[in-house]
């Protein structure tokens, strides 16, 4: 992974039901990064109206189009996706949603992207050596945590192996890449990508467009330890607070889980967690601002 790094991007694919979300976001990354940092917003062409009044000269919002081949085309009127070049089976929006990472990724000139959903938000002073451990870029990287109580995760990772040409996961607990947010060097996910059409001679999007279960930062993790042999640097913390529960909380609730977290940059409160818009945009708001007058500096990746 290189180093010396200067800039970085942002990334967030969405869509019109997150555009409320998804604004909020905007807010934070102009607000918590500075002024070199760019904000790349991806949505289907149909939602382009709901999102263009976020354009700026530090957000960009781009047709979900542009970093998908023509040979991968919606269905009508539904979040299901068809690979003209393999029409058996249909491709799930959210298979799609990572073809649209990774290419915009490898796309953009940027010596790192972060990337960051439309239920994230940032809450404190955030910049690319936040992500950085002595120069590199940090891959996060957590050993053990895939065991036999998440089958989902050994799949993606099963799949990833597959897919790079690297043999298949044992039976020991695996190692976990997912996190929020997730930060990726560019030149890494090009050879990442071109490694995939080697093996599997076939372009890219067409082979990950065929998995039935797959994860993007789990074939980019495992492309790293199992292709490149190792991050110069990695980290099991990305700083964040994390709630993926469909369940909601209250105000309070929120902000004692924000409160004893310790250092947090960045909160992921799930879209489908029930909690209305008003109580998190309140939690949320009330804790970045305590970040803010208390002086906290979040810490760096490591």
């Amino acid at each position: 992974m290189a180093t010396g790094m200067k800039r970085l991007a942002v990334v967030t694919p969405s869509y019109g039901p997150d555009s409320e979300l998804c604004r909020d976001l905007n807010r934070s990354v102009l607000r918590w990064t500075p002024e070199d940092v760019r904000h790349h917003i991806i949505v289907p062409r149909r939602d382009l109206p709901v999102f263009r009044m976020l354009a700026n000269d530090r957000t960009t919002i781009h047709d979900d189009r542009e970093f998908l081949p023509s040979t991968i085309r919606r269905l009508p009127l539904l979040n299901i996706w068809i690979n003209t070049r393999r029409p058996w089976h249909p491709v799930r929006g959210w298979i799609t949603q990572q073809l649209i990472k990774l290419a915009a990724a490898a796309a953009l000139d940027a010596d790192a992207v972060l990337l960051m959903d439309s239920d994230m938000v940032l809450v404190a002073p955030t910049d690319l050596a936040s992500f950085q451990h002595d120069g590199s870029l940090a891959l996060y990287r957590h050993p053990g945590a895939v065991h036999a109580g998440l089958p989902r995760h050994r799949q993606w990772l099963k799949s990833s192996h597959g897919l790079l040409g690297l043999d298949a996961p044992g039976p020991e607990d695996l190692t976990d890449y997912i996190c929020w947010p997730c930060a990726w060097d560019p030149e890494t996910v090009r050879s990442l990508l071109r490694r995939v059409e080697d093996v599997q001679q076939v372009p890219w999007q067409t082979a990950l467009a065929s998995q039935l279960h797959f994860s993007e930062m789990m074939l980019y993790g495992a492309y790293v330890d199992g292709v490149l042999g190792g991050s110069p640097a990695t980290t099991s913390s990305m700083n964040s607070v994390a709630y993926s529960a469909e369940a909601p909380l209250g105000l309070d609730e929120i902000s004692a889980l924000l409160h004893r977290a310790g250092t947090v940059q960045s909160v992921m409160i799930s879209a489908k967690s029930g909690i209305s818009y008003d109580v998190r945009a309140q939690a949320l708001q009330e804790f970045a601002d305590f970040v803010s007058g208390s002086g906290t500096i979040a810490g760096r990746a490591g």
